[in-house]
């Protein structure tokens, strides 16, 4: 590609303008380079020297909020899982679970994991959280969860939702599918209640908290009444957007989940 870009360039700089170039220069000469060039962006090259392509956003660990969209692929860790006989717990929600701007082993889930070595618990939990996922979005990597063979399932989503201000009624119908899509394949669900700021309107706050416990009584699911109790709204326990913990508030949240978790995982596996 930069013998390409080179031989480009110095053909070009013959002439004095594109016009000159395109007026003198051989068809061959033009409708070649360009073909190869077409072709290898129609094949995911980046013709850019030095750039290594992908995602912007997955350069560094600086806290940021990101837009609301529908990611569909997993962690590498979850391939990884694969081949591990320790029962698996899958943490499965957005950003507040994918830990967006601390390292992994400081998102709750690596500190679960360790948490759970510590009282005697062998489990492997795997981090299935996408940042900006929807409910909408998490309805449709059920199967691909399933794939991972959970015997349980930590589930987080709705917040992004809330913030866009979607339907409830829409939010509501995607956690009931997901939850139905995980019972049905033996998977016990945990689900963890999310609140909005209530800058947002008192009866749209409440409703979005309520749904929550609805859908815990209706499916019978153990509930975590809210996932960031003790941390939202506390500056310490968050980074500079005021939306994602820090390992500290993190370290919070493992305590919540911890709370619920309890006395089912003491009951599924014996202790170590």
């Amino acid at each position: 590609m930069k013998e390409l870009a080179r031989w480009l360039t110095v053909g070009i700089h013959k002439f004095d303008t594109w016009g000159k170039f395109l007026d003198q220069a051989p068809m061959g000469l033009i409708i070649l380079p360009v073909s190869v060039l077409f072709c290898l962006t129609m094949l995911g090259c980046d013709v850019r020297e030095g750039s290594p392509g992908g995602n912007v956003e997955s350069q560094g660990n600086a806290p940021q909020v990101i837009p609301i969209q529908d990611n569909v692929p997993l962690p590498l860790q979850q391939e990884k899982s694969k081949g591990n006989d320790l029962p698996r717990i899958v943490a499965f929600g957005d950003s507040l679970t994918a830990g967006l701007g601390v390292p992994p082993d400081d998102a709750y889930p690596g500190q679960l994991a360790r948490w759970l070595r510590e009282q005697g618990l062998a489990y492997e939990v795997i981090n299935a959280g996408v940042s900006g996922e929807t409910s909408a979005g998490g309805l449709r990597r059920v199967e691909w969860i399933l794939k991972s063979q959970p015997r349980l399932v930590i589930l987080e989503l709705g917040a992004n939702d809330g913030l866009r201000g979607q339907p409830l009624k829409k939010t509501y119908d995607n956690l009931k599918g997901i939850i139905e899509g995980l019972q049905a394949e033996g998977v016990i669900v945990v689900l963890a209640g999310m609140r909005l700021p209530l800058n947002y309107g008192d009866d749209y706050t409440e409703e979005f908290s309520d749904l929550y416990e609805r859908l815990a009584k209706e499916y019978d699911v153990p509930f975590i009444p809210f996932f960031l109790e003790g941390v939202a709204t506390h500056r310490h326990l968050n980074q500079g957007d005021g939306l994602h913990p820090n390992a500290e508030g993190y370290s919070i949240v493992v305590q919540n989940v911890w709370r619920t978790l309890q006395p089912i995982l003491k009951e599924l596996v014996p202790q170590g």
